[in-house]
């Protein structure tokens, strides 16, 4: 067990997420709150809609509580393709911290591929618990809850969408990274293209084919997206081991 924690596989991942242990308590803190939240919703809120004893609450509607928590859980994936792609990958090249690695035994493939499993575990384990509670939440309280489940702060934070939306920023931002070697650069970048794809995906699908429903629609956009996400992977490795064959030939 200790050569098996010692090894080279494993030291690159522990030094990632050494590294980006800020972002990880963050997203940690971020998924306590929405949770929490989500269980406020369902366990005190919505029986109050149910037996009101004032007529209107302003700030505490139930509805306007779920649509907040969803429009927020639907833009988590702009962060995480901003944060990917200058923080992760962007920033990094850009100071020299990855090419030093590179001079350690670790090979950039390697050094790439445990950024991305550092990242994509505690993401996709995140999402997908946020993803089952919204949707347990939505479906529990339909009786006092209005949104349509075509509208994008349903849609998209209620099922694999979501999850699918998180890795194809994550997949975004690294490529960003990767090919523009700056981490302001590739922050605008991989923002920009994962708040396209967010809006698109997000569209009110009935207004667009009325004989589609919650789970075609999710399982195709989802689909889609992940096979976006498998290509902007192989471009970032292929891009990286390109330009890595390049400095080497060069030096």
């Amino acid at each position: 067990m200790t050569a098996l924690a010692l090894s080279p596989t494993a030291r690159p991942q522990r030094a990632v997420l050494r590294l980006h242990r800020p972002a990880l308590t963050v997203w940690g803190a971020f998924l306590l709150l929405a949770a929490g939240a989500l269980l406020w919703v369902h366990l005190f809120r919505a029986p109050a809609e149910r037996h009101p004893v004032d007529q209107y609450f302003v700030l505490t509607d139930v509805n306007n509580v779920m649509n907040l928590l969803g429009e927020v859980l639907s833009y988590v994936s702009t962060a995480v393709a901003a944060w990917a792609g200058a923080a992760l990958i962007g920033r990094e090249l850009e100071s020299g911290t990855a090419r030093l690695a590179w001079t350690q035994s670790v090979t950039p493939a390697r050094w790439l591929t445990a950024k991305l499993t550092a990242a994509a575990v505690p993401l996709t384990a995140g999402t997908t618990l946020l993803a089952l509670l919204f949707a347990w939440v939505w479906t529990t309280d339909q009786d006092v809850l209005v949104t349509n489940w075509s509208w994008d702060r349903v849609l998209v934070p209620a099922g694999p969408l979501s999850v699918a939306l998180v890795l194809f920023a994550l997949a975004v931002g690294t490529l960003a990274g990767v090919a523009l070697g700056r981490a302001l650069p590739a922050l605008a970048v991989a923002a920009g293209v994962t708040y396209a794809a967010r809006y698109f995906f997000g569209r009110k699908w009935d207004d667009i084919w009325p004989d589609r429903h919650f789970w075609p629609v999710q399982l195709t956009a989802t689909a889609v997206l992940l096979a976006l996400t498998a290509l902007a992977l192989v471009a970032a490795f292929a891009l990286l081991g390109r330009r890595t064959d390049i400095k080497g030939a060069a030096v």
